[in-house]
């Protein structure tokens, strides 16, 4: 069977989504170097955000990375005051993350990020909102798609 010809570069969902998501990186770092943290830094502030004490694992598993990358970033957001780790007193393999003032006070400067996101993208509301539905469809039906092998 004869495969199907490649496509340009502009017309590949995967090259469009990897320049969009470089777009919204440039976009949140001068914000984020002004609070003086790191986009994955952010992440682990919103998981927090969501569930405050998160185990490591809880945190990698929301932001779907392996663990061992989640420790080093959540070891320099403790340096940084950000956070505190403890051991989970009923089962001591586990660490917990809990946010700190500090880290709950920049979380509340982190607001400004979907709203100059949203600004930039000169997107309404409902159609940034329909976009965003629209990506999370996607990733859920590829997600599924890799997990029943296909």
């Amino acid at each position: 069977m004869k495969s199907p010809p490649r496509l340009p570069l502009e017309q590949q969902l995967c090259f469009t989504l990897y320049r969009a998501g470089m777009a919204i990186n440039r976009t949140y770092k001068p914000l984020l170097d002004e609070m003086g943290i790191t986009y994955p830094q952010y992440l682990v502030l919103s998981v927090l955000e969501e569930a405050d004490g998160s185990t490591i694992g809880g945190i990698a598993a929301r932001l779907a990375l392996e663990p061992s990358t989640v420790t080093p970033t959540v070891k320099r957001m403790e340096a940084m005051g950000l956070v505190q780790r403890r051991r989970d007193t009923a089962d001591e393999r586990q660490v917990q993350v809990w946010l700190t003032e500090q880290g709950r006070s920049v979380l509340g400067r982190c607001g400004c990020l979907g709203a100059a996101l949203l600004e930039r993208s000169g997107l309404s509301p409902e159609r940034y909102e329909a976009l965003n539905e629209q990506m999370q469809a996607l990733n859920a039906a590829l997600t599924a798609g890799l997990r029943g092998g296909r």
